[in-house]
């Protein structure tokens, strides 16, 4: 790659001179990362369930390949076919909301996945980094078409969406979402008479989730008061923060995995803890935070008001779900079942994430002239 010369007009030549290289190999590292993680942490899960041992692995391995392309393969793409990409994704993601309250499967009271040709997929997943493009453009052509009610559109689109979402039910993705849209609005030029209003209707939407969600108030009340509930999972996710110490009880040696449920997936990140210890995750930890604040630096100086807006959501996804992941994992919030980026097992999350990231490079591409509209 590096020998490409900066003369090369090629499609694979003009992509390698303007992509953010770093911010591609920070992304590298969390996924090969992930890799790792679910090497140690996954065979423990898949043996306590009475599948093979290497199954999640297996499986997980299977779509890395697909995940790896398709984070290169849109990362091509120029910000007007990264938006048409999104339109036809989001339009499909929508039906597909819909499908899983019609026929989806039903898992632990929730319905969130859909078997489509022998792979359940999860669609809320796709409709983040989808949404964050889309909304991102609406809200641009709000502002730069004059009587275009971009925002009212993007307004209801999310509204529809979180909708979708609240009655499967899936507070951590509506939350995610949320942000995508506030963050966006705001940067667009929302009213600042309208920014107390915002910040009202996410604490009326908290009250009215714990009220109207038993699982939402369940895990509230065992965050608040471990005693009242069932706190086993965050219990031992501590308990291996705790052995793992500085430098960590060495690689496939820790314990903790052996025991919860979900550490090929939700607290993963323990395992890492134990494991690998606290140097390594704060490393993990700081590749995040490399690949967010980056590519806001590089969107900073953007004229093209969507790619900066879509940019930005796309950003914000990322660092948001991984920060609740973290969180939730070193008891910081509640549980919530959100993925860490590219690390915990979940073949929706990987692909997702992987067009979300791949929009994200594309976005940040530097080009002449700020580049398509």
């Amino acid at each position: 790659m590096s020998a490409l010369s900066r003369n090369d007009t090629s499609l694979l030549g003009r992509w390698w001179w303007t992509i953010d290289r770093w911010s591609l190999a920070a992304l590298g590292l969390i996924i090969g990362f992930g890799a790792l993680m679910i090497l140690a942490a996954s065979p423990p899960v898949a043996e306590r369930i009475g599948l093979d041992q290497f199954y999640f692995v297996r499986r997980h391995f299977a779509l890395l390949p697909v995940a790896i392309a398709l984070l290169i393969g849109v990362s091509l793409m120029q910000p007007r076919t990264v938006r048409r990409l999104a339109l036809i994704g989001l339009a499909g993601t929508i039906v597909l909301l819909v499908a899983v309250l019609l026929g989806g499967a039903e898992i632990k009271g929730a319905r969130r996945w859909i078997n489509l040709a022998g792979f359940s997929l999860q669609p809320s997943e796709f409709a983040k980094p989808f949404f964050a493009v889309i909304a991102g453009w609406l809200f641009a052509e709000w502002r730069r078409a004059e009587g275009f009610p971009g925002h009212i559109a993007a307004g209801a689109l999310y509204l529809l969406i979180v909708s979708l979402l609240l009655m499967q039910p899936d507070l951590g993705q509506a939350v995610v979402l949320s942000a995508i849209f506030f963050g966006q609005f705001f940067l667009a030029g929302m009213p600042i008479a309208w920014v107390g209003g915002a910040i009202l209707f996410g604490v009326l939407g908290l009250i009215g989730a714990y009220f109207t969600l038993d699982h939402v108030a369940s895990r509230i009340d065992r965050f608040l008061d471990p005693a009242s509930g069932d706190s086993y999972q965050v219990n031992r996710s501590m308990e291996a923060f705790m052995n793992g110490g500085l430098l960590g009880r060495g690689p496939g040696e820790g314990t903790v995995k052996a025991f919860i449920p979900d550490a090929h997936a939700d607290f993963v990140f323990a395992v890492a803890g134990e494991e690998l210890g606290l140097i390594a995750c704060l490393l993990v930890l700081l590749l995040f935070a490399f690949v967010v604040l980056r590519g806001f630096a590089r969107v900073l100086s953007e004229q093209n008001l969507f790619v900066m807006l879509a940019a930005s959501g796309l950003l914000a996804q990322f660092g948001i779900q991984a920060i609740i992941n973290m969180g939730s994992t070193l008891h910081m919030m509640p549980t919530k079942g959100m993925t860490l980026p590219f690390v915990s097992y979940g073949g929706s999350s990987l692909l997702a994430l992987a067009v979300g990231m791949g929009m994200a490079l594309a976005l940040t591409r530097r080009r002449p002239g700020g580049g398509q509209p």
